[in-house]
């Protein structure tokens, strides 16, 4: 038995009852524990494995994987923040990412950005800029959903499919948020979130040199900040900052985030663990 500090479901995205309805849409099979916990289907090398994501197991693991019959797969844990963990092999290191805590009023959030980026922040708001807020709906927003797909192929990065995107703002459009940075018609950069219980994550953005030059997506993500926590969102986590461009780091950091540590990622299988 281990320490049941963290063995709660967690609000992650990969937690929220959407993701889980957005998979079954997709033709996937993920299932909960009855403690509420969300269990993944993959296949790694050939073999089924489960995964728990984003979440810290908890206590009873075992017992509820054998009220399930699932007490022999083996189960990859990844628990959002460092915890207490069953004996397990570790396979990966914890990875950071730049978590922003929005719910501080206005004031507040705006002294903590660093002066370069309200800098830049202060350029977007000169021009003639409006943003404009929507949930992401199908098919009018498919245009967006293409171009972030040739965006992730083109840098080769690893994303949601589009697929599961178009489904979770099926399920769930009101989860979804799309901003718009807009000059007349023209639309210069835009930035997809979904929210999860008090929380919200960057999903997917897009800019144009236009963009670029006027700092839109600076002025977008102030404004989403600001949209957001007006809704009661207490933070939006951004992304992960291993392995990413200095500049993406540098631009996530500068609206005063956190660097939050994961709890790295393990491999629980019966086998494996102590008697």
């Amino acid at each position: 038995m281990f320490d049941t500090t963290c063995a709660s479901p967690s609000s992650a995205l990969m937690q929220d009852a959407a993701f889980a309805e957005a998979l079954r849409r997709c033709g996937q099979t993920p299932v909960s524990l009855p403690s509420g916990h969300l269990l993944l289907r993959r296949r790694v090398l050939g073999i089924s494995v489960l995964m728990l994501p984003r979440a810290a197991p908890p206590a009873d693991l075992q017992e509820q994987l054998h009220g399930i019959g699932l007490h022999r797969a083996p189960l990859i844990l990844s628990p959002e923040l460092p915890c207490p963990l069953p004996p397990a092999l570790k396979l990966m290191a914890p990875r950071n990412r730049a978590v922003w805590s929005i719910n501080l009023g206005r004031e507040a959030l705006r002294r903590g950005l660093h002066p370069k980026w309200r800098n830049q922040l202060r350029k977007a708001e000169r021009q003639s800029i409006s943003i404009r807020p929507a949930p992401l709906r199908l098919p009018k927003d498919q245009p967006f959903l293409d171009a972030a797909a040739r965006q992730a192929r083109a840098r080769r990065y690893a994303g949601w499919p589009t697929a599961l995107t178009a489904s979770f703002a099926d399920v769930s459009p009101s989860q979804t948020h799309l901003f718009q940075a807009l000059c007349g018609k023209r639309v210069l950069a835009q930035m997809l979130f979904l929210t999860h219980g008090q929380h919200a994550t960057y999903h997917i953005g897009l800019t144009s040199d236009a963009g670029r030059r006027v700092c839109a997506h600076n002025l977008i993500l102030w404004k989403a900040a600001r949209h957001l926590a007006a809704k009661g969102c207490e933070s939006i986590d951004l992304g992960v900052l291993d392995d990413t461009p200095a500049a993406l780091v540098r631009f996530k950091l500068r609206t005063g985030a956190d660097i939050c540590p994961t709890g790295g990622t393990h491999l629980y299988w019966r086998p494996l663990a102590r008697s």
